[in-house]
């Protein structure tokens, strides 16, 4: 694999020479895999999202991964209001429609993983073969990373040229001098200034206007962002959301964000990973079926552990292998364990070197570092000597850790940072001397979420199956320790789901899932648990961890979702007929206990509402409250209405018709069926355009059908006449117009005064007895 350091070198003279072969990715699709091979660049590139992003901040108390499965489901939202603009990386230096000239200063944003760095080398690759952003003669790729050594010399200060000279050797003084008379045709690329110890330094100040003025590193990058320093050329700096704060966003022209793959790329990157079809074709259905691996399925990095843990596992022979993975802890655990089997011959002491691995990871992480650097940390923790054996270049390290040299030292990175929270788990499970108090009390204090998906994990491997799966390779994991995690999991869920914090709620839910542990979730929810999380957008990973604690539990009390939105795709007009048969399969289901369904404001349509009719008569169905407000239906579907209310089985007691056209025929065919000995319906609301009171309510048939009320108002939304309510349990009394009652002397109708009728957003029903 050609590092991005040998490809500049490639580079260096590519005005004179050819451009270079095509550059390679390792191919690792299954990880210890001896006949791993290069791939050509093109042949597993897929093209990212990317979009034109308004200047965004974020905050760091929700992990990424959980954001992002928001942020995607926000963005679906808007893109059907057209507020977000996909740009195409080759577009990235264009000119905006509008706009009189190119942006100067871009910012690409973007989660661990999600393929910042891809985005960068793909840019130069394309650069260096001459068939993109050819108006820039020379690109300059500088890594924060890198940058962070310089201090550690005897030069704290130094010149943008010598900066440019210490990384590109082949360019002298004089050769360099002529280049930079020409900014415009420069391109700076800064990669990944989430790694940069230092913060640029924005504050009014002597600054260097001259390239061979010696200053602060930081305060170089600063004033080429700034336009102070080579005015005219084009500056690109990636980063992850986090560090957004350190820029002056006043400076940046243009600022993207890369969201990662959208269904039809991730069905994309599967083909191209999977060279049987067949093979492919069924791990991608398995996690479509699984709503936590499709969510993580944005990020290319996390798609590529799942295509790796679900290659191996699909080509297992059937009567061999295990259950699939189902959680993100089950994923980790997989793929680890492929590595220690191919690898378990080739070293010496795995878990000794997984403990070393480990605690330098819980440092990085506690310390939010994510390059790890041979002098320094793996030196501290013991690494130095494992790395330079040849055990590191065939071994297992190679698949956890990524390895690259640069000004004379070698960096370390975990190939997500998610593996690095991941192996910081295990490391307190893989040494009894670990800490586990210390640890305890570090997560009880930390606000800002840093150690969020590291307590998932240590939640997941709290399991006698993780125990068998990797303790054949490792030895003994520390039961003491599962103990303890599980009863401070315990209290803290006990606590969360019980008080205020709804998002807290949320959190501990998804620890909770992790365990796949029934008894410890039914013990922490119990049978008079109110779930409360009102007005919360939730993301499909937090519907999906919801759904499977409260199918653990048996009994909940309540479960309140008012105007939450179940991510912006599901809201307001998004179902259609064709969703229907979902429902029916559901309301079929004879452990479905679902006694109120809510389909308002969705695009059910008549076809729609003919096939729920069809559950609707099943005695399998428990419906007892169905609304179907603002769905488009017409006086068709009170036919199959009112055959499903006279059905010997149906159990609706609540039905709420209100703004459709149902019209006068309509009503006159839904009282058919509350004619019927077989209605029990006790509250219909059906607001339509009707001028009068349908004449079926002036015969109210047979006697059981005692009482019914009808109420003419002004309605909002411009409804002025509406039959609200039936009351089939008080002897009969017939009303009159509500605003006949309101100045009737000891009115007795129950009759609302204006204005105290339900507005659109009052689901109550009116009651008029």
């Amino acid at each position: 694999m050609l590092s991005l350091q040998d490809q500049a070198s490639c580079w260096k003279l590519k005005p004179v020479y050819s451009p270079i072969p095509l550059s390679t990715l390792e191919d690792q699709t299954s990880p210890g895999d001896p006949n791993m091979k290069a791939v050509g660049f093109e042949t597993r590139y897929t093209e990212l999202m990317v979009i034109n992003q308004y200047k965004r901040t974020y905050s760091e108390r929700l992990h990424e991964l959980q954001k992002m499965g928001k942020t995607h489901a926000e963005l679906i939202e808007e893109r059907t209001k057209e507020k977000c603009e996909r740009i195409w990386t080759e577009h990235l230096f264009s000119r905006s429609p509008g706009s009189e000239t190119a942006p100067h200063i871009i910012v690409v944003s973007g989660v661990a993983g999600i393929g910042k760095t891809t985005m960068v080398q793909k840019i130069m690759f394309d650069w260096s073969r001459d068939t993109q952003y050819q108006r820039f003669a020379f690109v300059f790729l500088f890594k924060f990373r890198e940058l962070n050594l310089l201090d550690t010399e005897t030069e704290p200060q130094m010149s943008l040229t010598r900066l440019i000279v210490r990384h590109y050797e082949y360019l002298s003084d004089p050769r360099l001098g002529e280049i930079l008379k020409k900014p415009e045709s420069l391109l700076f690329i800064f990669d990944g200034l989430d790694e940069y110890k230092y913060k640029l330094d924005f504050t009014p100040r002597k600054l260097p206007s001259d390239p061979v003025e010696s200053f602060p590193v930081h305060i170089l990058v600063s004033n080429l962002v700034r336009g102070i320093l080579l005015k005219g050329c084009t500056v690109l700096i990636t980063t992850r959301p986090t560090a957004m704060e350190t820029l002056d966003m006043n400076s940046v022209d243009r600022f993207a964000e890369i969201l990662g793959f959208f269904s039809e790329q991730r069905l994309m990157y599967f083909k191209k990973f999977f060279d049987n079809d067949a093979v492919g074709d069924e791990a991608f259905q398995y996690v479509e079926e699984n709503a936590i691996l499709y969510t993580m399925c944005f990020n290319p990095s996390y798609c590529w552990i799942i295509c790796s843990v679900l290659k191996s596992h699909f080509m297992t022979p059937e009567e061999e292998r295990g259950a699939a993975p189902r959680t993100v802890t089950e994923l980790f655990v997989m793929f680890l364990l492929n590595i220690l089997t191919k690898h378990k011959r080739e070293a010496n002491d795995q878990r000794g070197i997984l403990i070393k691995l480990g605690k330098m990871a819980y440092y990085g992480v506690a310390n939010k570092t994510l390059v790890f650097y041979d002098k320094f940390e793996m030196s501290t923790f013991g690494l130095q000597t494992v790395i330079l054996s040849t055990t590191f270049l065939s071994g297992f390290l190679k698949e956890i850790l990524q390895r690259e040299s640069t000004l004379q030292h070698m960096t370390y990175t975990f190939y997500h940072l998610t593996m690095q929270e991941f192996m910081a788990a295990c490391s307190f499970y893989l040494d009894p001397s670990g800490d586990v108090e210390e640890l305890l009390e570090k997560l009880d204090l930390c606000k800002d979420g840093r150690f969020e998906i590291l307590t998932q994990f240590l939640a997941g491997l709290a399991r006698n199956s993780v125990f068998k799966i990797l303790g054949g390779i490792l030895g003994e994991f520390e039961r003491k320790m599962a103990k303890r995690i599980l009863e401070w999991v315990k209290k803290k869920a006990e606590q969360a789901l019980r008080g205020e914090d709804k998002g807290e709620a949320l959190r501990v839910c998804q620890w909770l899932y992790e365990t796949q542990n029934k008894r410890l979730i039914r013990d922490v929810i119990g049978k008079e648990l109110k779930m409360n999380f009102i007005k919360l957008t939730l993301s499909p990973l937090d519907c999906a961890v919801l759904g499977s604690v409260i199918s653990c539990c048996g009994e909940l009390e309540e479960l309140n979702l008012s105007q939450t939105e179940l991510t912006p795709d599901l809201h307001n007009c998004c179902l259609t007929s064709r969703c229907c048969s979902v429902f029916i399969s559901l309301l079929s289901s004879p452990n479905l206990q679902l006694t109120e369904l809510d389909l308002s404001k969705n695009n059910v349509e008549d076809s729609g509402v003919a096939q729920l009719c069809e559950v609707l008569r099943s005695e399998k169905c428990k419906l007892e409250i169905l609304s179907l407000r603002y769905c488009g239906l017409t006086f068709r579907s009170c036919y199959d209405l009112s055959s499903a209310l006279c059905a010997p089985h149906s159990r609706l007691i609540e039905l709420n018709l209100s703004y459709n056209n149902i019209g006068d025929s309509g009503v006159d065919h839904l009282c058919e069926g509350l004619r019927s000995e077989n209605c029990k319906l006790e509250n219909l609301k059906a607001c339509g355009p009707h001028q009068g009171a349908p004449q079926c309510l002036g015969d109210p048939g047979p006697q059981r059908f005692c009482h019914t009320r009808k109420c003419w108002g002004e309605e909002k939304k411009g409804h002025p006449e509406c039959f609200q309510s039936t009351q089939l349990a008080h002897p009969p009394h017939w009303g009159v117009p509500v605003e006949d009652c309101r100045g009737a002397p000891g009115a007795h109708l129950g009759a609302y005064e204006r204005g105290c009728l339900p507005s659109d957003r009052d689901e109550s029903w009116v009651k008029v007895g």
